[in-house]
């Protein structure tokens, strides 16, 4: 099995942090059972670094958390990833592999 980042994007409307956000973000968790590798976390504001220097908006559209998790192929990570509750918001996900060294 690969592992793969799930690259959390929060989009123009995000939900407010509550309880009830943090309950659909646990049922997630707990419907990938053992493929959650590690649970991750948000993320704060961002700095962009490039050739031309330092930037602080974190780019065109920002990461605001990650996940880890184990999948038998890119398809199937991606199908665990459209259960997002981040999805319903407008938000979305990148997936990539993490590549051995």
């Amino acid at each position: 099995m690969a592992k793969y980042l799930f690259g959390f994007h929060s989009g123009p409307n995000p939900p407010a942090p509550g309880p009830d956000v943090m309950e659909k973000w646990m049922a997630w968790f707990k419907d990938m059972g053992d493929a959650v590798v590690e649970m991750g976390a948000p993320l704060g504001n961002s700095k962009t670094v490039a050739p031309s220097g330092v930037s602080n908006d974190g780019g065109a559209n920002p990461l605001s958390g990650y996940t880890i998790i184990e999948a038998s192929s890119p398809e199937a990570a991606c199908e665990m990833a459209k259960g997002c509750p981040g999805l319903e918001s407008g938000g979305s996900v990148e997936v990539a592999e993490c590549m051995s060294m």
